[in-house]
């Protein structure tokens, strides 16, 4: 046997014994995976495939055999967001170039460290924030020259209307996380009024004509792109920054939502947030949602808009009515990103061994939900048997009063 032909003996020994290692290596895999059937449907996934996220999509591998026809993709995770980081902080944004079905709303997850600030800008959109772990100091100034400052924590909430400038940094011990929330699905956050990008674009004699000193004393700004998110001392108490011989915003651009009397059920809490009780926030409305393991959020839709979610903690699945026979069933975990099209018939269920919270938000400047069940029950009794056939113990157990979450 010649050199070249051993050799390729042996390449294939090789290769036959890598191929075998694989092929248990895959048979032990399949055996522990999760399968794309049910009784008498589907059958085996021999891959490629990727496991760990089948295992997080129970009812998208296998969906109820109620789910039918082609509602479009209604989840996305900020873990598969772009992450952009810098030197105080990071961020990472989910738009309608990531989730295509959601038009009216974006959200941006933000990290700012201690003494971390978000550069003094505005936007055409309007910003609705809610607040997930430290402290932060926001500030702005009104049209009217009206000035605001407050330092905001875990579960509070701020809203700055459009075009409203502002700034945000984080405080000590380790600076903050929120979740931002803008009235267009289109918008982006390299896209917003930087003050040091309009710095570097003005002429120095502009600049010196405009505050009345030299012009010679410009031409020093930073690059922009070293100031969307950067370090800096961190702020002395509350009072210090609030300047003298000003007057306040009349409407507070701040709410202390966890302060709000929820309301209680036996299977979670609901605290709402619309322009009834934070009257500044005229173009977002809220919920946050913590329903007890096992319980769910109740069958209902929301008669004025879209829904966007953002998934705090928890896991659960949503099932979404369309219409014409189309419905569809989602997972989700902490940091994902849900929604519901306008006036969809929905419910979410926990499906983990701890609380679920996440918030519902809306491009409105109020909450409404219509109940399912409530709406039965003021219904005439006859009507609704008419229709459904259903047994007197469901029409006796309908309820008059909304339960937004029910239990196990």
């Amino acid at each position: 046997m010649d050199l070249i032909s051993r050799r390729r003996m042996l390449a294939a020994a090789a290769a036959g014994g890598v191929l075998t290692a694989a092929t248990a290596a895959s048979a032990q895999t399949s055996e522990q995976a999760p399968q794309p059937q049910r009784p008498g449907r589907g059958g085996t996934d021999p891959g490629p495939r990727n496991i760990a996220r089948d295992r997080q999509n129970p009812d998208i591998l296998v969906p109820p055999s109620t789910d039918h026809g082609t509602l479009p993709n209604l989840r996305f995770s900020f873990s598969d967001a772009h992450m952009r980081l810098e030197t105080g902080g990071w961020t990472r944004q989910v738009t309608s170039r990531e989730l295509g079905i959601s038009k009216n709303i974006a959200g941006v997850n933000m990290r700012l460290n201690a003494g971390g600030v978000r550069e003094l800008h505005w936007h055409k959109q309007a910003e609705w924030a809610y607040v997930l772990y430290g402290k932060a100091r926001i500030t702005a100034v009104d049209a009217q020259g009206r000035n605001f400052v407050d330092d905001v924590g875990v579960g509070d909430l701020w809203f700055f209307p459009s075009g409203i400038p502002h700034s945000i940094q984080g405080l000590d011990p380790d600076g903050t996380e929120f979740l931002l929330v803008f009235d267009d699905g289109d918008f982006d956050e390299d896209d917003t009024f930087l003050i040091s990008d309009w710095f570097k674009h003005i002429p120095n004699e502009v600049l010196g004509k405009n505050f009345g000193v030299s012009a010679s004393l410009f031409g020093h700004t930073p690059d922009p792109k070293d100031r969307y998110i950067f370090p800096a001392a961190v702020p002395g108490p509350l009072a210090s920054d609030r300047t003298t011989g000003t007057t306040a915003v009349p409407q507070s651009y701040s709410h202390h939502l966890m302060a709000q009397e929820p309301i209680k059920t036996k299977g979670g809490t609901v605290r709402i947030s619309d322009s009834s009780v934070f009257p500044v926030s005229t173009k977002i409305a809220a919920a946050l949602v913590e329903i007890e393991p096992g319980a769910m959020r109740e069958l209902h839709w929301h008669p004025n808009t879209d829904e966007w979610q953002y998934w705090i903690e928890g896991q659960g699945r949503m099932g979404v009515f369309a219409a014409s026979g189309q419905a569809r069933t989602f997972n989700f975990q902490a940091g994902d990103v849900g929604y519901v099209p306008f006036a969809m018939g929905h419910y979410i269920e926990n499906t983990g061994t701890t609380i679920l919270r996440f918030l519902e938000i809306f491009k409105s400047s109020y909450f409404a939900d219509v109940s399912l069940n409530q709406w039965m029950a003021l219904t005439p009794p006859e009507l609704v048997e008419a229709h459904l056939n259903l047994d007197q113990q469901v029409m006796k157990a309908l309820r008059k009063n909304k339960a937004p979450v029910v239990p196990a």
